[in-house]
């Protein structure tokens, strides 16, 4: 049996709540894709008995994983390689002339799906920055879903995987052929942690960090949820840190806690004084 129009709209409704996630009504037919194997695994006989299950016995671990099958975990190695150059020429010397005296690095690559952000991150540094392998340097990312959480620590890609962005001399020397496989190298898999968090909850387990990566998360979030996140980056963020977007989002339309800058053709946010 399919879904009426008021059963998409439930998902649509499940997927909000759950992850600020704004699914568009033309994608009914992802919610099939993405559902229909976890209807079965639930007993459903189909997409349309599961929302009856939904609607009447409101299991929080279904409805969890409504919300992971729908985010978006599109990723790749070096993915929009300007962001990565600015770090490379602007942040990160900055950064580590300004932790001189700590020695310590937090960075947090948020929404980081299969990880090859937090991965390209720690391979930029142990490219062009080998002074901080004797530094405490830690990169953690984070996702909604836990499958991809656990897909990411593994470290292990598929050769598609690699071959998307992943620069022929980084894969050589940072990676391993393994069967089928390329395996991370430790030394950089050592750098990466991989946590289970919802950016729309409170994320009071995560420390402080000089480097917030959030690319390509908000076009998915409404104003309202753009605005209480900002507010929990801001207080999760060093006042001397720094925040960058994807291409097409700005901080602008939702906060006055960061403000603009400009460096090698990037732009990038700053913590501005309070709330």
């Amino acid at each position: 049996m399919a879904c009426s129009d008021q059963d998409y709209e439930y998902l649509r409704g499940v997927v909000l709540e759950q992850s600020a996630n704004l699914v568009d009504r033309s994608r009914n037919a992802l919610f099939d894709t993405k559902l229909t194997p976890i209807a079965h695994r639930s007993g459903a006989a189909n997409l349309k008995d599961f929302v009856d299950m939904l609607k009447a016995e409101k299991p929080a671990h279904l409805y969890r994983a409504v919300a992971e099958a729908m985010t978006i975990n599109e990723t790749s190695f070096f993915r929009d390689i300007a962001p990565f150059e600015m770090l490379r020429q602007v942040v990160f010397p900055q950064l580590i002339e300004q932790r001189r005296e700590r020695r310590r690095l937090r960075i947090w690559s948020a929404a980081s799906s299969t990880g090859q952000e937090a991965y390209s991150l720690a391979m930029t540094i142990a490219e062009y920055f080998p002074d901080l392998a004797h530094w405490d340097v830690k990169i953690i990312g984070t996702d909604i879903s836990r499958q991809v959480v656990d897909y990411a620590q593994k470290g292990s890609f598929r050769r598609l995987e690699v071959n998307r962005g992943l620069p022929a001399r980084m894969l050589l020397k940072y990676l391993v052929k393994d069967g089928e496989k390329w395996e991370v190298v430790p030394r950089i898999r050592a750098m990466c942690e991989f946590r289970y968090a919802n950016l729309c909850a409170p994320l009071q387990e995560l420390p402080v960090f000089d480097l917030v990566m959030l690319r390509n998360v908000l076009l998915y979030f409404s104003q309202y949820d753009c605005r209480i996140l900002f507010d929990e980056i801001h207080r999760k963020l060093a006042h001397d840190g720094y925040l960058l977007l994807g291409n097409a989002e700005q901080a602008e339309d939702s906060t006055n806690l960061f403000e603009v800058e400009f460096a090698a053709n990037c732009y990038f946010y700053r913590p501005t004084g309070g709330l």
